[in-house]
């Protein structure tokens, strides 16, 4: 019965810690962390899932051996991004005085550098993801800032048309450029559907099962 006064004890003492504000950067980075493993391991661990189980071959323990890591580098390097971001960003705000927009740039393109520097499919899917975001809202910010003249029509249906185009032909013609998780994804779409020899493999299944 002597724990609970102590834990409470704890509790209060680690909630005074945590409202200081002179620590607030370093936790922040804390919590960044937390969050960034957090955040990491539900964003990939539904797509490894997915992503595995209908194109990957092999055991159900390497299927489960593969899933489990590419979460944990997601969610390790995720983490540790945010750490090092919010890190870098707080020791140039402190040596210049105040915080300047080009401290969020530098401090993640060095974290970039370090974190999703290697080349491997998890840093391209992450890059590729943010790349489509970024070209969208520096389109954005030139319409809003006057850079780029404010389209009189929609263009989006001229734009996913470019797109689809252009990923079908890249797929047709050079699919080695295509990123392997695509390039599976269009295979499974546009070239196993050219294939079946019963209804089996016609409906039931995408490809006819060994026999026995």
């Amino acid at each position: 019965m002597a724990v609970a006064p102590q834990l409470r004890a704890l509790l209060h003492a680690v909630n005074a810690l945590l409202r200081k504000r002179r620590y607030h950067a370093a936790l922040a980075m804390l919590k960044g962390f937390r969050n960034g493993a957090v955040y990491g391991a539900k964003i990939r661990a539904p797509h490894a899932l997915v992503m595995t189980f209908l194109f990957r071959s092999g055991s159900l323990q390497e299927k489960l051996r593969a899933i489990l890591q590419a979460t944990y580098t997601h969610s390790r390097n995720l983490a540790c991004f945010v750490f090092t971001y919010k890190g870098l960003c707080a020791l140039q705000a402190h040596v210049q005085g105040e915080t300047y927009q080009v401290h969020s740039f530098l401090a993640a393109f060095v974290g970039g550098l370090l974190l999703f520097g290697g080349n491997n499919n998890i840093n391209s899917q992450i890059s590729m993801y943010l790349l489509s975001r970024v070209l969208f809202a520096l389109c954005r910010l030139g319409v809003e800032e006057g850079y780029i003249p404010k389209p009189r029509w929609d263009p989006f249906p001229l734009f996913t048309g470019l797109v689809w185009g252009l990923v079908l032909w890249l797929f047709e013609y050079h699919r080695p450029t295509l990123q392997p998780s695509l390039q599976s994804s269009m295979t499974y779409l546009y070239q196993d559907s050219n294939v079946w020899h019963d209804i089996s493999d016609f409906l039931l299944y995408n490809k006819s099962l060994p026999s026995k």
